[in-house]
């Protein structure tokens, strides 16, 4: 919970405060001090009366009441401290920046449990312990430099890590880049990444809050509570950038189904990410030069014109924006010609707009003009250094101006960080933001540009839940029997081939009578058939059926032999995995042997919506193939889209469902037909 006074105290205690700078309680006060917090100060620290001028009791007892306490003591005299501030002095936020809790040791989580019972019993907000503090623009209760400016129109920075908010900062302040509120929620003992985002959302007002929110995620206890604020802010009006850290599969887990083996943690954060409109970035420079772009006004399109006077670095960022959407339409015509007559000879205007190292800042004016007002680009980039022989103080100036007064967001790249870093420091204290490498900004306009936008319509197919509850609940947990499991493809609707398990050679003969010539023989038992030569295609008569038969049955684990019609079509797969607190990840691809060897997959978190299975198929890298090639004929994209809501339905019914694999589903223009599935139930942790 996050309580008023944890954002705007009218009194502060720093308990360890003291004339040391150079320890969290003195630089905390120190900070509080030098940006001028408004409030009543104190400080308690049993050694001193004064501390950097401020009254410091030595009792905590003797203290008057107060909002706001943040502690730099040791952990073991946390517990007491907090019982005394939340029952005896109304206090209401608690910030610990001490560590030695459940990070520590197990004496140190038991202090923790316990204060956080304080807190929670008294509806105190707790921030930590082991963080480095908080930043409102109405204090900075926080013990790290640099100190950003702080403005209420800034960026919001939310961090389980204290020491990466310090490099963060530093990357930031370079931009320029201002900032509302830096939460550093450390152990996230009662609020978290999550509770900071829902404090945002049920507070935030457009056009008055931060635009901004910037996230740094090293565990992620919520998903659904993240997802559903992220989403709610983006509606709003926000918009949101993250770093997941810990994406990479060391040590990976056992997986017994392709499904398994493809699906991941980081996946499911991708995708929710996806899902909620969340810009994914994986480092701090890019997430704040991300963060620094969408502190600019909202492209209406996806045409960029470029702005240079070097040729070089308008070629780099031409090459990052095209290969990946974005348009540099070519400018020519009338008002082109026009333009290139106020421009030195040499200059260009076909887009990149090059108007030479010589280039004036008149002459960019009228570039920013014609390009305001004549021609057909959505957004502007200026890429304007400094070869050291001037200075560019009215080039960063008319640039500052620009900005205010365009209605298309202009991005500055000023890349002279030596040359120019007077200026450009000019241009930060003036409110410019600027950017140093024009690549790193066309990646950044690139994901903007590209960022998916909130799924909101996630209305499943109806399936027979209660066909479905019935085969969850008579069985146990792992793999599912053949007959149990197209019990559940009946019941979630997915059309599959009739099939027969059989033991017995007469059985299997019996059955092939039924089905029809040729047919496909499968072994039942191991998990992967094809691995253990458990798969025999086209059969078409009785005695080499009988042969495959017996030699099935002599595989190791074999305990019957599955017979289906032979069908043909294209092979594609659908599957799902649950992921522990994100619920289920759909997957689709090719199938067959194509799935773990061409890992040409896409992945949605369920419930999956059409869009979201439309965009999953069609960003496929065999569309092309599925859609029909040369003559082949294709495969049902619509019921392909359908399956896949169709397992998602399946999946919500039974949460028990642990690894599916549909493998392969046949696919023409007329039909898709389940071949193959594996369903593997767990119970235990399901409901997690």
């Amino acid at each position: 919970m996050i309580t008023k006074e944890l954002i705007t105290p009218k009194s502060i205690v720093v308990v360890g405060g003291s004339d040391d700078v150079h320890k969290p309680g003195g630089a905390t006060l120190k900070n509080l001090l030098n940006t001028h917090y408004s409030g009543e100060l104190y400080v308690v620290n049993p050694k001193c009366d004064t501390a950097q001028g401020v009254k410091s009791y030595r009792d905590i007892e003797l203290l008057p009441s107060v909002d706001c306490a943040i502690l730099a003591i040791p952990a073991k005299m946390c517990l007491s401290t907090v019982e005394t501030l939340c029952n005896k002095k109304a206090c209401k936020a608690i910030i610990i920046l001490s560590a030695g809790f459940k990070e520590d040791s197990k004496e140190g989580a038991e202090w923790e449990r316990k204060i956080t019972e304080v807190c929670n019993s008294t509806n105190t907000a707790l921030i930590g312990p082991n963080c480095v503090g908080v930043m409102t623009h109405h204090y900075i209760g926080a013990f790290i430099q640099p100190v950003p400016k702080i403005n209420p129109l800034g960026a919001t920075l939310i961090s389980g890590s204290g020491a990466t908010i310090v490099f963060i900062l530093e990357a930031a302040m370079q931009l320029g880049l201002h900032f509302s509120q830096v939460f550093s929620v450390g152990n996230c003992a009662q609020i978290g990444v999550e509770d900071a985002l829902e404090y945002m959302d049920e507070n935030y007002v457009h056009g008055k809050s931060s635009p901004v929110i910037m996230l740094y995620i090293e565990s992620m206890n919520n998903p659904a509570k993240l997802a559903r604020h992220a989403r709610s802010l983006i509606a709003k009006g926000a918009k949101i950038a993250a770093i997941k850290a810990g994406y990479s599969e060391a040590g990976s887990r056992a997986a017994s189904s392709h499904t398994g083996a493809l699906a991941s943690p980081d996946k499911a954060v991708s995708a929710l990410f996806r899902k909620t409109g969340i810009i994914r970035c994986y480092s701090r420079n890019e997430l704040v030069t991300v963060a620094a772009a969408m502190m600019c006004p909202e492209p209406k399109g996806r045409k960029v014109g470029i702005v240079t006077h070097a040729g070089g670095p308008a070629v780099m960022q031409t090459d990052i924006l095209s290969s990946n959407g974005i348009e540099i339409p070519r400018l020519s015509g009338p008002k082109a010609e026009e333009l290139l007559k106020k421009l030195y000879i040499g200059s260009s205007t076909a887009n990149p707009i090059d108007f030479l190292a010589t280039g004036t800042a008149e002459q960019l004016g009228y570039i920013l003009d014609a390009c305001e007002n004549d021609f057909d680009v959505d957004a502007i980039t200026i890429i304007f250094g400094n070869p050291g022989l001037t200075t560019v103080y009215d080039v960063y100036d008319l640039i500052n101006e620009k900005i205010k007064t365009s209605s298309k967001p202009i991005y500055p790249v000023l890349p002279s960080v030596v040359n120019a870093h007077d200026e450009i420091q000019a241009f930060h204290d003036k409110g410019g933001i600027s950017f140093p490498d024009e690549v790193a900004l066309g990646s950044a306009i690139v994901k903007i540009m590209n960022r998916p936008r909130p799924i909101e319509d996630s209305t499943l197919p109806p399936v027979d839940k209660k066909m479905i509850r019935e085969v969850i609940e008579s069985n146990g947990n792992g793999y599912l029997a053949p007959d149990q499991v197209q019990l559940l493809l009946d019941a979630a609707g997915i059309n599959r081939s009739r099939e027969y398990v059989v033991s017995e050679l007469g059985d299997a003969l019996e059955a092939a009578k039924e089905i029809k010539y040729p047919v496909v023989m499968k072994v039942v038992g191991p998990i992967h058939k094809s691995d253990v030569g458990g798969v025999s295609l086209n059969i078409t008569d009785d005695t080499t059926l009988s042969s495959e038969f017996y030699r099935m049955m002599r595989i190791k684990d074999a305990t019957g032999v599955l017979l289906q019609p032979m069908l043909s079509g294209t092979e594609v797969f659908v599957g799902a995995k649950r992921e522990e607190k994100f619920g289920h990840l759909i997957l689709c691809g090719l199938g067959g042997i194509y799935v773990e060897a061409l890992h040409d997959i896409n992945y949605s978190l369920s419930p999956v919506s059409k869009i979201e299975a439309d965009e999953m198929i069609h960003g496929l890298r065999a569309i092309k193939l599925l859609e029909g090639v040369r003559g082949k004929e294709g495969v049902n994209l619509v019921l392909f889209n359908e399956v896949i809501r169709r397992v998602s339905a399946l999946c919500a019914a039974a949460p028990e469902i642990y690894e599916m694999d549909i493998n392969p589903l046949l696919g023409n223009s007329k039909s898709i037909t389940a071949v193959d599935a594996r369903i593997r139930i767990e119970k235990a942790d399901a409901a997690k």
